[in-house]
């Protein structure tokens, strides 16, 4: 059953989700230390996560003039909708034309290989069925 559909978001507004996500509730003077350099102004952070409010990813607590933001979508639901856009959309669908893709790309040794599928079967104990199937199948489903 796939997950949440969520709106696209920008490699700014993916920075800014990543900061809330690692450091908790924050003041957007708080949030732009913590971005890459060049770090943008803290108006255009401030809008931003404005932005971000209005699809819905980043709340906030009022205190007087100033607010405290927080993320709405845990970093797991939104890491699990983006791995299935990058699946469906350059691998289509397939979880193993992806490690293979890794593995050629990072020329990845056997040993590698090996711990990458140990670690992929010992991470879908809902699914015990997957850990089983060979790692070339592409009949592997979108995590």
């Amino acid at each position: 059953m796939p997950g949440p559909a969520f709106p696209e978001l920008t490699r700014a507004e993916e920075q800014v989700m990543q900061v809330l996500w690692q450091h908790g509730p924050a003041f957007v003077k708080d949030v732009v230390p913590q971005l890459p350099e060049p770090r943008p102004a803290v108006t255009t952070v401030s809008t931003i996560i404005r932005i971000l409010a209005q699809k819905g990813f980043v709340g906030h607590e009022a205190f007087g003039r100033t607010h405290r933001y927080h993320a709405l979508v845990a970093r797991d639901e939104y890491r699990r909708f983006s791995l299935g856009k990058l699946l469906g959309g350059y691998f289509g669908g397939s979880f193993s034309r992806l490690v293979s893709f890794f593995a050629q790309e990072e020329n990845l040794d056997a040993a590698q290989l090996e711990e990458l599928l140990r670690h992929a079967q010992t991470s879908t104990p809902n699914n015990p069925s997957d850990a089983d199937a060979p790692a070339a199948s592409d009949h592997d489903q979108p995590a």
